[in-house]
């Protein structure tokens, strides 16, 4: 499928000369009392059509993106402040001036500062203005038939359940606004509940998806593709249905509030549902079902990206193809930006994560790695998959570390399988994610995603300890503790890979989206509220959906028997948080599962690394560790690449977080389920009441 680049963004860059004909919208006193724009102003925009659609456009270009870009625009496009992921178990910033690092890994971080979710600074309320003024001045379009009229207003309440979606995880309920803010028609408000918040969403999703097209698939002049990244009728009820998951989730859905049940905004019912009540996912599941029926009666337009080949490389591009193409049948809604970083050419994300600098890089964490199972689809173990070779013992304090290996026969099978004959054979032994997630040493390192024979070539990846990318990204510093340096390549002894790729494969896009909404998403989602509606086998139809894209066996086959998945509800879902973390990795996904779930466990645990070490023969045929590429002498065996190496896992210690060990069950723990509005905001007295511990 070829990458388009569609006339939504060439429609941005127009729109942004449309930014001045309205004034910025500021919370606070600013907000309250600025009109919006002046009567002379606004005639212009809506006296004529093509105006209000570089205006509607203009709102488009405010959408959340999720890679930091440019350090010049809102919270989240800034690569100072880092990603939602780095904050999970997935991942460790390896950056120290990095607010990731700064305010969150040191426990520092306080209502004075901007979260990473911005309650005032993600464009959320400009966007939330001018949707308001589209809906109270369209009438005023002269020539404009009035399906068009109500297909502009949709997409505006689109945008703004859209923008509201982004806040609610981490805030709760929001100020409900629906009408521009003068001085005669009133302020913001106060908070409304979390139920009101999510109500408003889901009403304005109903109230646009009917006046929107299902897909922008080219049936009429209307529905072009070169309309594709507007808000659609599949965007608009796939976001009512994520958003009543959500909902219905743990943090929101209890008998127990996830504070201590006193301040404010948990006895107003700010921050959850005050209760419990099963009927919230049962609704929920039905937005999801809604979705289906209605995909099924245009079609399947929506579906996975299948394989062309059932290899490794077959199996890797088509799941990087469904995100990574802007036409992909996966995406359902996705988000683009126009700017750079400088004069650099690329997003400053992209040359600051892995290619240059090292300083964004989200480095994939041991915890991580090991959730991906074997190829069949067997879960991996690390006590039992990996034999320890040795232990080692400091004489100065008996401490002790352990070294491993995996091997079969004489060489490795953790990564790949290894057999060396007169013809080399190699064999991919996990999970075809892992390796669009993570680099490992021995993958090649040119897969590229137009490839036309979709095989990958060039030379391996080398991330061993002394190898060609990996060098010193991990050392020794006194008695033999192993940590990670800052300006390596893959500090965790793993590089990140998705949305990064490597020069070969993908080099300065300047294009490139952020997707909002995905088939594989929506499947793991609807799998969940399936599972709590006690339909465990339907659950797991779903998952399998997932895995089979890879060529992974059923979830449920005989190497999870133990877990009685069929039957238990909770094994069940661990086992699809687990797939989602596999197949959605740095789309923040991981993190709202870790606050809906209200799982402490994953902020509190110490994370790892794995440092990797190549081995060879010396001249008593013992095996020993070399620290250098492969190259050379090394290469004299005639084997084409490393077969065998060991392996120390390692507590993680650059950006030690201050959670890490704390009791999870404590309140200093559990106030970072809820993000905290700025305090300069609570101070201005407009209703905002601040969220529990901040």
């Amino acid at each position: 499928m070829k990458k388009a680049f569609h006339s939504i963004f060439a429609m941005i860059l127009a729109g942004i000369a449309v930014t001045g004909c309205t004034d910025e919208v500021q919370l606070g006193n600013s907000f309250l009392d600025k009109a919006p724009g002046g009567s002379m102003n606004l005639d212009s925009i809506f006296s004529n059509p093509d105006y209000v659609n570089q205006f509607l456009t203009n709102i488009y270009n405010k959408q959340y993106y999720g890679l930091p870009y440019n350090s010049g625009k809102n919270q989240a496009a800034s690569p100072y402040n880092g990603k939602l992921d780095a904050l999970t178990d997935l991942y460790q910033m390896h950056w120290s001036s990095c607010k990731v690092w700064t305010s969150y890994y040191t426990g520092t971080f306080s209502a004075s500062e901007d979260p990473l979710i911005s309650f005032s600074n993600d464009n959320v309320w400009q966007i939330v203005h001018q949707v308001s003024v589209i809906k109270e001045n369209i009438e005023r379009v002269p020539g404009m038939s009035q399906q068009k009229k109500d297909y502009i207003v949709a997409q505006a309440k689109a945008l703004q359940a859209f923008a509201y979606s982004l806040l609610l995880p981490h805030y709760g309920g929001l100020p409900i606004i629906e009408s521009t803010i003068s001085d005669a028609g009133g302020g913001v408000g106060e908070r409304a509940t979390f139920e009101e918040t999510v109500n408003a969403i889901v009403k304005w999703c109903d109230e646009a998806k009917d006046h929107l097209y299902w897909a922008y698939n080219g049936n009429d002049s209307e529905s072009s593709s070169l309309q594709t990244g507007r808000w659609t009728k599949a965007g608009v009820m796939a976001l009512k249905a994520q958003v009543l998951w959500l909902a219905a989730s743990p943090l929101y859905n209890s008998n127990e509030s996830y504070y201590d049940g006193t301040t404010d905004a948990e006895t107003k019912n700010l921050v959850w549902y005050g209760n419990y009540d099963a009927s919230r996912w049962q609704r929920a599941l039905q937005a999801f079902e809604d979705f289906w029926e209605e995909n099924r009666k245009n079609g399947e337009y929506y579906h996975l990206y299948q394989a062309e080949k059932k290899t490794l490389d077959g199996y890797r591009l088509a799941y990087r193809r469904g995100y990574m193409y802007d036409d992909s049948p996966e995406n359902i809604h996705w988000t683009k930006v126009s700017g750079i970083y400088g004069t650099q050419g690329a997003y400053s994300w992209l040359d600051w994560n892995t290619w240059n600098v090292n300083r964004n890089n989200n480095s994939p964490t041991l915890e991580y790695i090991n959730m991906f199972p074997w190829s069949d689809g067997k879960p991996f173990d690390f006590e039992t998959d990996m034999k320890l070779d040795r232990t080692y013992i400091n004489d100065k304090d008996n401490s002790e570390w352990k070294v491993y290996t995996c091997l079969s026969g004489k060489y490795d099978k953790l990564f790949y399988k290894y057999e060396f004959g007169r013809v080399t054979k190699k064999t991919y032994m996990r999970d075809p994610r892992l390796y669009e997630n993570a680099v490992v040493s021995g993958t090649l390192g040119n897969l590229a995603l137009k490839s036309p024979d979709g095989k990958a070539s060039g030379n391996i990846m080398e991330l061993w300890v002394g190898g060609q990318n990996a060098q010193s990204c991990v050392k020794h510093p006194t008695d033999n503790t192993l940590t990670e340096s800052l300006t390596s390549y893959c500090p965790t002894g793993f590089a990140a890979y998705k949305y990064v790729l490597n020069r070969d494969e993908w080099w300065r896009d300047p294009n490139m989206h952020w997707n909002v909404l995905t088939i594989p998403d929506m499947i793991l989602m609807y799998a969940e509220c399936l599972a709590e509606c006690g339909r465990n086998e339907d659950a797991i139809k779903q998952v399998d959906l997932i895995r089979a894209r890879v060529g992974m066996k059923s979830i449920a086959s005989s190497y999870n028997s133990s877990k009685n998945l069929k039957t238990d509800k909770n094994n069940l879902i661990e086992e699809i948080l687990r797939e989602r973390a596999c197949e959605l990795g740095q789309t923040n996904a991981r993190y709202i599962d870790m606050i809906r779930r209200k799982r402490t466990d994953w902020m509190t645990k110490q994370l790892h690394g794995l440092a990797s070490f190549r081995m060879i023969q010396n001249a008593k045929l013992e095996w020993v560790r070399r620290n250098a590429p492969y190259f050379g002498d090394d290469k004299n065996s005639g084997q084409t690449e490393p077969g065998r190496f060991e392996y120390e896992p390692f507590e993680l210690m650059q950006g030690k977080r201050a959670l890490w060990g704390k009791d999870p069950n404590s309140l200093e723990v559990r106030k970072w389920f809820m993000m905290p509005f700025p305090q300069t905001e609570i101070n201005k007295g407009y209703g905002l009441i601040q969220n529990p511990g901040w």
